[in-house]
């Protein structure tokens, strides 16, 4: 039998509404304007792998049915970002007709907060202008970013990130049908690593799928380039009492031998710090340290000089708070 090199994300994407996990009450929205045969303009907001995407491909799909693909475009708006990709392919779209004995066609942008605010404000024209032959469907990370003459015209849906129900259910679905074997602690990595994503949750399962049918915890963390939540209480722990060539050590450990990127890091110390029972002020310093080192990681700094300074801050911040 031939191998299967399909991708997970896009071979089990959802081809109904009604297969979308984690938004009903957007779905049930969603299939209220299938069943009224009718569209506004839509506007999608959320964070990645949360559904966006999928939702736009699987309303076209039951609007038009058979006829989905020629009354549907996708475009990606931070592959061309300026007024030319309205001008030309977004308005060359919106002012055909429909075929078929569609009412209108959909054109999906995604990515919409990609584009200037000149582009913004020639798509709002648009938007306006081909209404009865084209309606918009525009997906963001950042609705602030959207002109508010397009968030006026358009119904807002909001996409919450996926609960960890939603992703578990998800990846037992997909394991079944590839013949996969998952630990418990196996599910609980996928979802700490998901934090709401369904799409890192399906990559990381297809990764550790390569290596082997039975998937534990262990190989999660490693195909994914992530450390273990113990391991992250472990250098805070060190940190935090002041034994900086502890900290200094599986720092090393965690950036040169695990592979593990300083900005991940840096978010999972701050996933673990948000829930740890510290001083206030304490806790609050060390989020500062936390932004501080971020930033000048962006702004590209020495990524080993400023982690270890971040850890260096770390202690002085507790020892101020045990002289208190």
């Amino acid at each position: 039998m031939e191998e299967d090199h399909t991708i997970w994300i896009e071979k089990y994407r959802p081809q109904k509404l009604d297969d979308i996990v984690g938004q009903d009450e957007i779905v049930e929205r969603l299939s209220s304007y299938v069943r009224s045969g009718n569209l506004p303009h839509l506007l999608f907001t959320g964070s990645a792998g949360v559904g966006k995407t999928t939702a736009a491909v699987t309303l076209a799909r039951e609007f038009f049915k058979d006829t989905w693909q020629m009354n549907f475009r996708e475009l990606n708006a931070s592959d061309e970002r300026g007024i030319d990709v309205v001008r030309n392919q977004i308005k060359q779209f919106a002012r055909t007709s429909p075929l078929d004995d569609a009412k209108f066609k959909i054109l999906f942008l995604d990515e919409a907060d990609a584009l200037t605010t000149d582009a913004q404000a020639a798509l709002r024209r648009t938007m306006e202008s081909y209404a009865r032959t084209c309606r918009f469907i525009l997906s963001c990370n950042y609705s602030s970013k959207i002109i508010d003459p397009i968030q006026s015209r358009c119904a807002i849906y909001r996409f919450k990130p996926l609960g960890p129900d939603a992703v578990k259910e998800e990846v037992h679905r997909i394991a079944g049908r590839e013949g996969l074997s998952i630990t418990k602690e196996a599910m609980d990595a996928i979802v700490y690593i998901a934090q709401g994503d369904m799409r890192k949750a399906i990559n990381a399962l297809q990764g550790a799928a390569i290596i082997s049918t039975t998937i534990d915890e262990k190989m999660v963390y490693a195909i994914t380039s992530t450390a273990r939540p113990d391991e992250i209480d472990d250098l805070l722990k060190r940190s935090l009492g002041g034994d900086f060539d502890g900290a200094e050590s599986l720092l090393a450990y965690l950036l040169h031998e695990r592979g593990i990127t300083p900005n991940e890091l840096i978010n999972q110390c701050y996933r673990a710090i948000v829930k740890m029972d510290l001083d206030r002020g304490l806790k609050v310093e060390l989020i500062d340290h936390l932004g501080e080192t971020d930033f000048r990681l962006s702004e590209g700094a020495n990524s080993d000089i400023q982690m270890e300074a971040m850890i260096a801050r770390f202690i002085r911040s507790s020892e101020k708070v045990q002289v208190r």
